[in-house]
């Protein structure tokens, strides 16, 4: 089930029965599957897709990039565009799906967003 969750949000399908859109648009996620009802608007994916995006492009791409001579010795008016350009490309074609698969990862925990009001820092202490 956890696998399987998380390929089907990596396909933008709702993660519980596979048949539903997972987003209305770009990144915007339905809040309601159409297919079978399940309520996706309860699992918050914040910042970790644009974290894990931007931990893989760096990692897949610009780290490699780095060990070519040309990037260190060709003119920057050049170089720029031709780096930039190609990472802004893959970063946005990444995100979504990479959002996908964290909400997929997140149905298969079965997380709720009532539980992350039970966070350790926001429980009272109570020797004051």
């Amino acid at each position: 089930m956890f696998v399987q969750s998380m390929f089907r949000g990596l396909k933008g399908r709702c993660p519980h029965c596979g048949d539903g859109k997972l987003f209305w648009s770009y990144l915007k996620v339905e809040p309601r599957c159409h297919a079978c009802g399940h309520d996706l608007a309860r699992y918050p994916a914040d910042d970790g897709p644009a974290y894990f995006t931007i931990l893989i492009v760096g990692h897949l791409i610009v780290a490699p990039l780095l060990f070519f001579s040309i990037i260190w010795e060709a003119p920057t008016m050049y170089v720029l565009p031709a780096t930039l350009i190609p990472l802004a490309i893959v970063t946005l074609a990444l995100l979504p799906r990479v959002k996908g698969a964290f909400i997929g990862l997140l149905y298969a925990i079965a997380h709720k967003e009532g539980e992350a009001a039970l966070h350790i820092a926001d429980v009272p202490d109570p020797r004051r």
